[in-house]
């Protein structure tokens, strides 16, 4: 799974951690500084929604260029 081919249901942070290549532990970090992929919680769960994902990688890589 890469992020240009997302699944279709909302990601947990390992698979967050696992297309981005960051240990979950950077997803923490990046949510509790606002810098990092927005995110929502289902109860006591973190979720992201893939299509915001792509919106925030795609955010990163117009910056770059």
């Amino acid at each position: 799974m890469n992020v240009r081919t997302l699944p279709e249901r909302y990601l947990t942070p390992d698979d967050v951690a696992e297309l981005l290549r960051v240990p979950v532990e950077t997803l923490y970090q990046w949510r509790r500084k606002r810098t990092g992929p927005p995110a929502f919680r289902v109860g006591r769960h973190l979720r992201y929604d893939p299509v915001r994902l792509r919106e925030w990688v795609d955010g990163l890589t117009e910056v770059a260029a």
